[in-house]
C-alpha cells in the first residue's frame, strides 16, 4: 500500500516501510499456518474414514501375499497424509499436483483395504474385481498429473489430454477382459494372450506420446523442477508400468512357475513404486520450485 511521505522525513518513511514489510511477512506465515492446519485436518479426515474391519484377521508369517497387502495398505495411508500436509508448503502452481497425487494414493490406500481382506481371508483369492475398480480410478488421475507437467512445459493440448485417456481406458479395460473372461470374444485358445496385446498397445501409445520428440523438446524450457518431474514420469510409466504386463503374464499362465499369488505381490510392488513414488517425484519437483 503507498502512503505519501514528505520526502524530507526519511525516517519516517522507513518505519512505514519496515511497518509495511512486517506486515506482509505476518501475512505470509499466517496463511502457511492457517493452510497447514486445513491440510493437517484433511488428512487427519482421511484417516478417520471407515474401512472393512481389519482386527480379526490373523496374518500368517509366510503369507508374503497377506504381508504385501498390508505394506501397501500402510505405504498408500502414509502417502496420502504425507502430501495432503505438504500440499500447503509448495507453491500455489504444484497445488493441483499435489492433490492429483493424494487422491491417487488415498483412492488407492481405501480399496486396498478391501483388497488385503479378500486376499488374507480363509480360503481367500485374488481381488480382481477390486483391484481394476482402483486402476479405473487411479490411472486416470496420473494421466490427469501427466497432462498437469505437460502442460507446465507447453507441450499439452486437449487432443493429446484426450489420446492419453483414451489409450489408458483400453490398457485396463483390455486386462481386466483378459484376466477375468468377462468378454470371452476370442475364444477360448488365445484370448488371454490377445487381450493382453491390446493393453500393451495402449500402454505404448502412451510411451510414445511421453517420448515423443516435440514433448522431448518442450521439456528443455521448463525449471528445473518441472523437468526433473517430466523425466522421472518418463521413467515411472516406462520402467515401472512394465511391472504389471509380467505380473498379469504370471498369474494367467503365460509364464511357467508362476501364479496367482506371484501376480499379486507384482501388483503390489507395481502400485507402490508407481502411486507412492510417483507422488514422491511430484512433490520433490515442487519443492525445487518452491525454494
Amino acid at each position: 500500500m503507498y502512503i505519501p511521505v514528505p520526502k524530507n522525513n526519511p525516517i519516517v518513511y522507513i518505519g512505514l516501510f519496515e511497518r509495511e514489510s512486517m506486515d506482509n511477512i505476518l501475512a505470509n506465515k499466517n496463511g502457511k499456518a492457517r493452510g497447514l492446519a486445513i491440510g493437517t485436518s484433511i488428512a487427519v479426515g482421511v484417516v478417520m474414514l471407515p474401512t472393512v474391519a481389519a482386527e480379526t484377521q490373523i496374518l500368517a508369517e509366510d503369507d508374503w501375499v497377506g504381508i504385501s497387502f498390508w505394506i501397501a495398505t500402510a505405504m498408500m495411508l502414509a502417502s496420502t497424509v504425507f502430501f495432503l500436509v505438504e500440499r500447503q508448503n509448495v507453491d500455489d502452481k504444484w497445488k493441483t499436483s499435489m492433490t492429483v497425487a493424494a487422491l491417487v494414493t488415498g483412492v488407492a490406500w481405501y480399496h486396498y483395504t478391501y483388497m488385503r481382506e479378500v486376499a488374507v481371508m480363509d480360503g481367500g483369492g485374488s481381488p480382481l474385481v477390486y483391484r481394476y475398480i482402483d486402476w479405473l480410478i487411479t490411472v486416470p488421475l496420473q494421466v490427469v498429473e501427466f497432462y498437469l507437467i505437460m502442460a507446465a512445459i507447453g507441450a499439452a493440448t486437449f487432443a493429446m489430454f484426450r489420446n492419453l485417456m483414451a489409450a489408458s481406458i483400453v490398457m485396463l479395460v483390455a486386462g481386466f477382459f483378459g484376466e477375468s473372461g468377462a468378454w470371452d470374444v476370442f475364444g477360448d485358445a488365445w484370448s488371454t494372450e490377445i487381450w493382453w496385446v491390446i493393453g500393451m498397445a495402449g500402454w505404448g501409445y502412451i510411451l510414445y506420446a511421453l517420448w515423443g520428440g516435440d514433448v522431448k523438446e518442450a521439456s528443455e524450457t521448463g525449471s528445473d523442477g518441472v523437468q526433473f518431474a517430466f523425466t522421472s514420469m518418463r521413467w515411472i510409466v516406462s520402467v515401472g508400468w512394465a511391472i504389471y504386463p509380467i505380473g498379469y503374464m504370471m498369474g494367467n499362465d503365460m509364464l511357467s512357475g508362476f501364479d496367482v499369488d506371484d501376480m499379486n505381490i507384482i501388483y503390489n510392488i507395481a502400485d507402490l513404486v508407481n502411486k507412492t513414488a510417483f507422488g514422491m517425484m511430484v512433490w520433490y519437483a515442487a519443492t525445487m520450485d518452491s525454494q
